[in-house]
């Protein structure tokens, strides 16, 4: 019988207790903050993140995240393979914007290349997330379930690969200033943004990041993200929120969205550095499998 080790990252937003109830592993991203290091989650609360993200924004030095490193992902691979795991699972931040994923790859190739035993002892299956925050966090939460009442590891690689190359995110930030920062969107267009009341969606899937559509005013986004959700959804799929620091916005759509489908969202969180970086932490996102262009 299968004995299965899941890992994923911080920047998949899931809660560091409830990872550690299910014995998932979960490395932090390292965050940089006026000269000083915090682990994500574990050193700084996602809530005093969003304090220093808010004056840091005035002074104009923003915060920086650094990969997982290849010797740190070595050497909890060589720990799983001597704790006679048979497969090891690593969901990983899109590979498009980090080089984590691309880390884990080359540990598990020095891994096996120092330690040929390995190789037949324990599969390490790494994939990218393509994507960002509990995009690719719910679906790891799935899969240990799907481990826990004994499927096979091929049934859960093909969910999770399929579930990956479906999701799509859709979020709108209620403030341009980050993303003007990140360089998401040009600085012009961020400035007319704020001048003419608009507010971009913004859609990332497959690795890839681009405004959706603008929305005029902000007591249209709720009604603009229910309908992008109602028309993109794949019939009947689970749907994920995600709240920044004013949880108001998400309430809102987390009502609109359930009178819509008639069932509740399967899971919502806060977001955390990788996302709120580039976009603010006072935003509004929605998670789901997306129906795909022929």
């Amino acid at each position: 019988m299968a004995k299965i080790k899941f890992m994923t990252d911080t920047a998949s937003d899931l809660p560091l207790e409830l990872t550690e109830k299910l014995s998932i592993d979960m490395r932090s991203i390292a965050l940089t903050m006026q000269g000083e290091s915090y682990r994500e989650q574990r050193d700084l609360s996602k809530e005093d993140f969003y304090d220093i993200l808010e004056k840091l924004s005035h002074s104009g030095e923003m915060p920086t995240t650094s990969q997982i490193t290849a010797f740190t992902f070595q050497e909890a691979f060589e720990k799983y393979a001597q704790e006679d795991y048979t497969d090891l699972i690593y969901v990983s931040i899109n590979a498009k914007g980090s080089a984590t994923y691309q880390n884990a790859c080359n540990a598990r190739e020095l891994l096996y290349q120092e330690h040929p035993e390995y190789q037949n002892r324990m599969k390490i299956h790494i994939l990218d997330g393509g994507n960002y925050t509990i995009a690719y966090g719910y679906p790891v939460l799935e899969a240990v379930k799907m481990a826990d009442r004994g499927e096979s590891v091929e049934d859960i690689l093909n969910y999770l690969e399929n579930w990956l190359s479906n999701v799509g995110v859709y979020f709108v930030p209620m403030t341009l200033k980050y993303v003007k920062k990140s360089g998401r969107l040009t600085a012009a267009a961020a400035f007319a943004g704020e001048i003419l009341g608009l507010r971009p969606m913004i859609h990332i899937a497959h690795g890839e990041i681009a405004v959706s559509e603008k929305i005029r005013g902000e007591k249209n986004i709720i009604a603009k993200m229910t309908e992008k959700a109602r028309n993109q959804i794949i019939p009947g799929s689970p749907y994920l929120i995600i709240e920044g620091s004013n949880p108001a916005h998400a309430d809102k759509l987390e009502s609109a969205l359930t009178k819509e489908f008639g069932y509740p969202p399967a899971y919502r969180t806060k977001v955390g550095s990788a996302v709120a970086i580039n976009a603010g932490h006072d935003l509004v996102a929605v998670i789901f499998p997306e129906k795909q262009k022929a």
